[in-house]
């Protein structure tokens, strides 16, 4: 082996040992429990297909499923708009502007307990700061997370105070956009609608897919804002009123740390390893043709 071989073999060697033991280790082993009766009090026995038999008729799994769902379906495509709104603006030549962009982004690197704390507070139904603007405005503000209505659009609101992240990403594709393009539009006759239709857009579809893909992967994974702010932390409040914040995250956790089913469990985290999987190809298979690379699409 030449050595500058052994060299680049010794860099990767701490990422390569912290991925075996800390993520493909602990990934497999799961695998292996999901064919088991484990619990954190009784060793594992194997049981086949069981947990997969048993999953395939649990109603609070599919109503888990259903509620990670809508919470994707109502909070990527709102996190994307505002993202990709932020950016826009964030892109103009204006004096201060690098305070503007840190500022957006802040909320990005915040702890998560922290702004569901903070969003605890500002969503009180009765002294939130929420709906105090809108009782000033002459409004009477909804319930919020002791509604099942609007629990889930509660903590897609939450979702939105973030989306500098997505925001900075959009921002680094626009300023990436030759300027010569769209000036060579406005001279044609385009107006600045179709011209961000017609040139940005698809110039910066990449970081739109990218995006998406991420932003669709988080949003499966939405844990931590139910946990905190709909009673999770409480076994058998399943995830807020009537069970409208159980998203199928918390029901991995409630199965795991609070019922001690650990094979249950294991069984649920593959399945939504599978669905991950899955919704990441599609969207990758759907938007593969519309998403336009320098170097042609791969």
């Amino acid at each position: 082996m030449k050595a500058e071989h052994r060299q680049g073999w010794l860099f990767v060697a701490p990422w390569a040992l912290g991925f075996l033991l800390l993520t493909a280790g602990p990934m497999l082993y799961s695998l292996y429990l999901s064919g088991t009766s484990a619990t954190l009090l009784s060793p594992p026995q194997w049981i086949g297909l069981e947990n997969y038999r048993r999953m395939a008729s649990d109603p609070l799994f599919y109503r888990s499923l259903g509620n990670t769902a809508a919470y994707a379906a109502m909070g990527v495509p709102a996190g994307l708009l505002l993202a990709l709104g932020l950016a826009l603006l964030l892109n103009a030549p204006v004096c201060g502007i690098g305070f503007f962009r840190t500022l957006f982004f802040l909320p990005s690197v915040t702890n998560t307990v922290a702004l569901a704390v903070l969003w605890l507070w500002l969503l009180n139904p009765e002294f939130g700061l929420l709906n105090a603007g809108l009782r000033a405005c002459g409004v009477e503000g909804p319930l919020w997370l002791q509604s099942e209505t609007w629990a889930k659009p509660a903590l897609v609101l939450m979702s939105l105070w973030t989306a500098g992240g997505q925001a900075v990403i959009f921002l680094a594709a626009l300023q990436g956009v030759p300027r010569e393009l769209t000036e060579a539009a406005a001279i044609d006759g385009a107006g600045p609608v179709r011209r961000f239709l017609a040139v940005t857009l698809p110039l910066i579809s990449p970081a739109l897919l990218f995006n998406l893909i991420m932003g669709l992967v988080g949003a499966l994974q939405v844990f931590t804002q139910a946990f905190v702010l709909t009673g999770g932390v409480q076994p058998g409040s399943e995830g807020g009123p009537n069970q409208a914040t159980l998203f199928i995250v918390l029901y991995i956790y409630k199965k795991a740390f609070q019922e001690f089913d650990l094979g249950y469990a294991s069984a649920l985290a593959w399945a939504l390893f599978v669905i991950i999987v899955g919704c990441t190809a599609l969207a990758w298979r759907l938007a593969r043709e519309r998403v336009h690379y320098e170097g042609g699409t791969p």
